[in-house]
């Protein structure tokens, strides 16, 4: 039996599918929710939100926190604002960062509780 006769066998059901098809994200919310969840697959990007997941912070400290240059750390909490991951706000000459919102909180902690599981 070809492939293509093995799929024609398997319990297609047309309703189903076209109810699954009307309730899946489109194509741009699913490209922009991969985009997303890139920024969750570079380490030094975690490691940043993770120190964040404590409380505001500005540049310095976070890399004091971390181990790492200041401009390291500038270079991906850049990356992690223009992604709406992280705020800024400033105060005098000084920046200081934090986690967006409670979503970010949320996805941040569901991801390590269930890597402790």
């Amino acid at each position: 039996m070809r492939k293509e006769e093995e799929k024609k066998e398997c319990c297609k059901d047309d309703k189903f599918i076209t109810k699954v098809q009307s309730i899946m994200a489109d194509e741009e919310t699913i490209f922009l929710l991969s985009d997303f969840f890139k920024n969750f697959g570079d380490s030094t990007r975690v490691r940043i939100m993770g120190a964040l997941f404590n409380g505001e912070m500005c540049v310095g400290t976070i890399a004091d926190v971390l181990n790492m240059t200041q401009s390291a750390v500038s270079h991906q909490l850049r990356v992690l604002k223009a992604s709406r991951l992280v705020k800024a706000r400033k105060e005098g000459k000084l920046v200081y960062y934090s986690l967006n919102d409670d979503h970010i909180k949320m996805i941040y902690k569901m991801g390590i509780e269930h890597i402790l599981e």
